[in-house]
């Protein structure tokens, strides 16, 4: 029910999309947790980041910055999508 309130109006794949998405960045926090807890602070930086991007990707699937269809192609243009997801987040701070 959580995602469908984050994702009404899906279209195509973007369901599945979305599902996999969130869950990878949660578990990839699992593991980073993990890894801190463990004193492997550089592997826990490393997982951190990549759930940032996977979790950074489900938003610019959301907001329909990208396609499901074009996710990886889209995903390596000029502006990483990470930037583009902590530009939305500070959107009070201008």
């Amino acid at each position: 029910s959580l995602l469908a309130q984050l994702m009404p109006h899906h279209e195509g794949e973007t369901w599945c999309i979305s599902k996999h998405l969130l869950s990878a960045s949660m578990r990839l926090v699992e593991v980073g947790n993990k890894l801190h807890s463990d004193g492997k602070l550089q592997e826990a930086k490393e997982k951190f980041e990549q759930a940032y991007k996977v979790y950074s990707i489900f938003w610019a699937l959301k907001l329909k910055l990208i396609t499901g269809e074009k996710i990886k192609e889209t995903a390596q243009g000029s502006e990483r999508l990470e930037d583009v997801v902590s530009k939305l987040a500070n959107c009070c701070d201008e």
